[in-house]
């Protein structure tokens, strides 16, 4: 339904148009593990009427357009945990999902030195469409099976997944994977610790980045809000840009959670 602009009486057409795909897709719906995976960031599709927010195609496939190789790392975990998942369709640069609607980077006008055209003086109208036709049923859509999970006293460890860039303002990171947190370190701590003992991966605390009720949305609303044993997990790029290397992580982290499981569900 479009928006009347109210200074100008004129009328905002909606950002996604009926050739447009669905804002997400949901994984083995009745999966049965107590484990729960989101991907805010999975997709790069922009609505067709947006052409591109003004960017070449390759700045989109960058890293500032979605998180590399998380589609398929979580496709592949759903289905070796048997665990319901659900991958947000759109890029980031249109609106991030891992945002608060009061956040500044939630439409970012500049991202990693790329100014985004489309994004320019965008009017209120403008960007409640966006969040009227991704951000919210988006989240509606993990509420839901949250609170229906909650209803059938069905345990759930939520993991937010997510991938990160190898080098950023002209720093290397060294980490190949990082456990992100806010107030809750149930999950994370023994995450954190077990992909240590793996014995061959370097892993931040978080780090590369750090979690705030100001900066995400999924931890403080989805994780913290309903008090679910949950952890954020950031894989570096380059180790999941291709099938294998997402194979080897979803088999890697199958075999990680199995083991932590029994712990992680004495503490839900």
């Amino acid at each position: 339904m479009a928006r009347r602009v109210a200074d100008t009486g004129r009328l905002v057409p909606p950002p996604l148009g009926t050739g447009d795909p669905a804002v997400y897709t949901v994984h083995r719906p009745q999966g049965r593990s107590p484990f729960l995976l989101l991907a805010d960031h999975a997709g790069q599709a922009i609505p067709a009427s947006l052409a591109n927010l003004g960017l070449p195609q390759a700045e989109l496939d960058r890293h500032i357009g979605w998180d590399i190789g998380i589609a398929g790392t979580t496709r592949a975990l759903a289905e070796r945990l048997d665990a319901w998942a659900i991958e947000q369709t759109y890029s980031r640069l249109l609106i991030d999902c891992n945002r608060p609607l009061a956040s500044l980077t939630l439409i970012p006008e500049v991202s990693d030195h790329t100014r985004i055209p489309g994004n320019g003086a965008l009017s209120d109208a403008q960007r409640q469409q966006r969040i009227d036709a991704i951000h919210a049923p988006y989240h509606a859509r993990i509420e839901a099976e949250l609170e229906a999970r909650q209803q059938q006293a069905r345990p759930t460890l939520l993991v937010m997944m997510h991938s990160f860039t190898s080098s950023m303002n002209g720093f290397e990171r060294p980490w190949h994977a990082g456990v992100l947190y806010h107030r809750d370190t149930r999950f994370a701590h023994a995450l954190l610790q077990a992909l240590r003992d793996e014995g061959d991966l370097v892993v931040g605390d978080n780090e590369p980045y750090s979690v705030s009720s100001t900066s995400d949305y999924a931890v403080p609303v989805h994780g913290e809000g309903r008090g679910l044993v949950h952890v954020e997990l950031e894989i570096r790029q380059d180790l999941i840009a291709d099938a294998a290397g997402q194979i080897a992580w979803a088999d890697r982290l199958a075999r990680v959670f199995g083991v932590l499981e029994p712990r992680l569900l004495a503490m839900a």
